[in-house]
């Protein structure tokens, strides 16, 4: 079997967010955030912005887009004594005097934010929210108005889910760099990280630990299409407007990526051959080619059957047929699925994968 641990490693530090594009970014964000401070102390209506990173960026599973436009969320954050009495669209159009002329283009006046536009470079939105003291925020919506809404929960929530070695984090890179690659409508970046937090099954190998994560959200979909935010607002169904056209069309392409993974890790492909399966969904630009590296196979001569290591009084055909099913011995009424992934380890064996879905029963 091709180990390609160290092609996902590579992988990811051509996808992840250097050091020097993360400094530039908070430069840029700061200097909004003191464009909209100043706005609001000149305006003098009792409101005060604070500011908290969100999405992504802070999450630390943002990556290099393919068409080098990032994506970033900032939230403005009002903390007020009750509901206050100007309308949403107010605090939106508050927003966009704050930071217009920012930047070459004009703001844009979203739903759900004010999107400020760094021409070929990215975007930032800002979420505007109020808070009363003890409760959730209220994100400002200008279809349904004030909503409650805590990304900054989402945050935690994710950073509990995530391990010590960043592998949750860098699966998600890979979902999302996947998603970059291929055409077509495939889920938001919040959503595969609800899936493969939800999903992961760690590895020691990142090749591995992806592809069983890949199988194991394409097995969760398959009982229920549905993801559900872990956070305020709890119990949303993320996919529950996913059209069955863009259903379809998902997982299929999960379909398809699960194959090329299990290809992958066939016990006769060589590394090569196994980044060229991996390459065809992430793209051959990125994803690292890797060496044809020979197998040895291993024969044996007659004399490694010389009689005199053979035992006489044992039958050799006598070993054979003697499987046993449970079936034959036991009525079988399958009710649940176990699913099992270890390793299992033999003195004088190489250690070999358990893993799969097994049909239980409860008499």
């Amino acid at each position: 079997m091709a180990n390609c641990h160290q092609l996902f490693q590579d992988f990811n530090e051509s996808i992840a967010l250097d050091s020097e594009h993360k400094k530039s970014l908070r430069q840029s964000r700061d200097a909004v955030r003191n464009k909209i401070k100043a706005y609001f102390k000149n305006k003098n209506n009792g409101l005060t912005p604070k500011f908290h990173g969100q999405g992504s960026f802070m999450m630390h599973t943002i990556i290099e887009p393919l068409d080098g436009e990032y994506d970033i969320d900032d939230g403005i954050y009002f903390q007020v004594e009750k509901e206050p009495s100007v309308t949403v669209h107010t605090f939106h159009r508050w927003i966009c005097e704050a930071v217009d002329g920012h930047t070459a283009e004009k703001p844009v006046d979203k739903q759900t934010c004010v999107r400020l536009i760094y021409t070929k470079k990215y975007h930032l939105d800002l979420p505007v929210y109020y808070i009363l003291e003890g409760a959730s925020p209220y994100l400002a919506h200008k279809g349904k108005g004030w909503i409650t809404s805590d990304p900054r929960e989402f945050i935690r929530w994710f950073n509990q889910k995530a391990d010590s070695d960043g592998q949750l984090k860098r699966i998600v890179r890979y979902l999302k760099a996947w998603s970059d690659y291929r055409k077509g409508e495939l889920p938001s970046g919040l959503i595969f990280s609800i899936l493969a937090a939800n999903n992961i099954a760690h590895d020691e190998r990142d090749d591995v630990a992806f592809y069983q994560t890949l199988r194991n959200i394409k097995y969760s979909l398959n009982l229920n299409f549905a993801c559900y935010r872990p956070t305020t607002p709890t119990h949303e169904n993320l996919l529950e407007d996913y059209s069955k056209t863009n259903k379809a069309y998902f997982m299929s392409q999960l379909s398809n990526f699960v194959a090329s993974a299990e290809e992958a890790l066939d016990e006769d492909t060589n590394e090569e051959d196994a980044s060229k399966c991996w390459r065809y969904h992430f793209g051959k630009e990125r994803f690292p080619l890797g060496v044809a590296k020979q197998t040895k196979n291993i024969y044996f001569s007659e004399s490694v059957f010389n009689r005199d290591y053979v035992d006489s009084s044992v039958s050799l055909g006598s070993y054979d047929n003697t499987e046993e099913f449970i079936e034959d011995q036991y009525p079988i009424h399958l009710q649940y699925y176990l699913r099992i992934n270890c390793r299992v380890h033999q003195n004088g064996w190489r250690t070999i994968r358990m893993d799969g879905e097994l049909g239980c029963c409860m008499n």
